[in-house]
Parts: structure tokens; sequence; C-alpha cells
């Protein structure tokens, strides 16, 4: 299945650092969007884009995850080429990745 069929995604930037929370639909769903969605694989599900670190955060209150990816965003919204500056299309994209 894709990710997108048990969550959600809400994404966020801060300079070249690119924030992509999942949220799980169902409570139920969270412990497995922990196991199969994991710093390594977004590592290399976003190897072309993401250049720096990748930080996971779990938020089990909410049954969420909050990753910070660094070196993610061409150098940020003031001097990058790209035309999604903001990263806003990474959660999308992380959204269909296989679990």
């Amino acid at each position: 299945m894709k990710l997108k069929e048990i969550a959600h995604s809400r994404t966020g930037d801060k300079g070249n650092i690119s924030i992509i929370s999942v949220i799980a639909y169902k409570d139920s769903d969270y412990e497995l969007i922990k196991e199969k969605v994991t710093v390594e694989r977004l590592k290399d599900y976003f190897k072309e884009i993401v250049n720096g670190k990748i930080t996971r955060y779990e938020i089990d209150s909410i049954s969420a995850l909050n990753f910070v990816m660094e070196d993610a965003l061409g150098g940020g919204v003031t001097r990058s080429l790209a035309i999604d500056m903001h990263g806003k299309s990474l959660g999308s994209a992380l959204l269909e990745m296989e679990i």
C-alpha cells in the first residue's frame, strides 16, 4: 500500500531545511507508520534532493512523525532556482512511498 492510504502530511521550511510531518488517519495505523517510515528509508527515497542529515521525531500523542531534512531545498527560498522553493510538494511525494 502507499503511505497516503493511511496518513496525510504537512510541510514547512526554514532556510535550507524541509520539515515534513506524517500524521496517521487512525491511531491504530501509527505503529505501522513508525515501523515503515524510517530515516534510512527517507534518505534513500529523497537521495536526489536531501544532501544533509535527516532527523525523525515521534509525536505519539497525535500519532505523527516529524522529519527535519537538512540541506534539502537547494539553498533555501532566497537562493534556490527550483520551482518549489519551499518544498511543499515533498509531503505529497512522501505519501507516494510504498510501505
